[in-house]
């Protein structure tokens, strides 16, 4: 695809390095901006610098945040001795949304997998044991996708909680092999909450 400026065709490109952008796509968004007023394309601009130099992550549990605490972390009204375990912020929003959660969440940032050179160090797995040692935790719930790096990462959590002789459960059936959570009805996932397991029953069944 042949573009008549070197400017358009730069910000096509960068556009374009997105998720699930093409080189099409990124041609009609750099487009409808030009068509829009300056001042529309000066506030995404700022909004876009500040996302990137301002955003922080919770120091409790790693969620991104506008502040060194998150909202949910520093809401007395949440049961403290309940985490749920995700994977990033996508799935501790999916379970938010249930309206089902009244707990605080751990945020991973990824899933073990040694194909892509992930390991448990890469994740925020010590800094779990941690949190657990030094409160009062009554339950660890595994709220991680039904995938084969979902279900490598809630085992060997699962052996680690073991050695805390903490209480591990996780979602029921509710969410399909294969799933993210992310992309779960709301419905079926707040279920999946309400409805969780014992973790060990999960490792006799399979």
């Amino acid at each position: 695809m042949e573009i008549p400026s070197r400017l358009i065709e730069s910000a096509v490109n960068e556009l374009a390095r997105l998720p699930g952008v093409g080189k099409r796509t990124a041609l009609r968004f750099v487009l409808h901006l030009l068509r829009q007023d300056a001042v529309h394309t000066g506030t995404l601009s700022e909004s876009l610098l500040r996302l990137r130099t301002e955003i922080k992550y919770c120091s409790i549990c790693y969620s991104l945040s506008d502040d060194t605490i998150c909202n949910v972390c520093s809401n007395p009204l949440r049961n403290h001795s309940l985490i749920c375990v995700v994977e990033d912020i996508r799935d501790m929003m999916a379970v938010e949304n249930t309206g089902q959660f009244k707990g605080v969440f751990h945020v991973l940032g990824g899933l073990i997998s040694p194909l892509e050179g992930i390991g448990p160090e890469k994740l925020k797995i010590k800094e779990l044991t941690e949190r657990i040692q030094n409160n009062e935790i009554d339950e660890v719930i595994m709220a991680l996708p039904a995938t084969v790096e979902g279900d490598t990462t809630g085992f060997f959590l699962f052996r680690k909680m073991q050695e805390l002789n903490i209480k591990v459960t996780t979602l029921s059936k509710g969410i399909a092999v294969g799933d993210q959570l992310e992309y779960a009805d709301e419905i079926t996932l707040g279920r999946s909450l309400i409805n969780r397991i014992p973790y060990e029953e999960t490792i006799v069944k399979t």
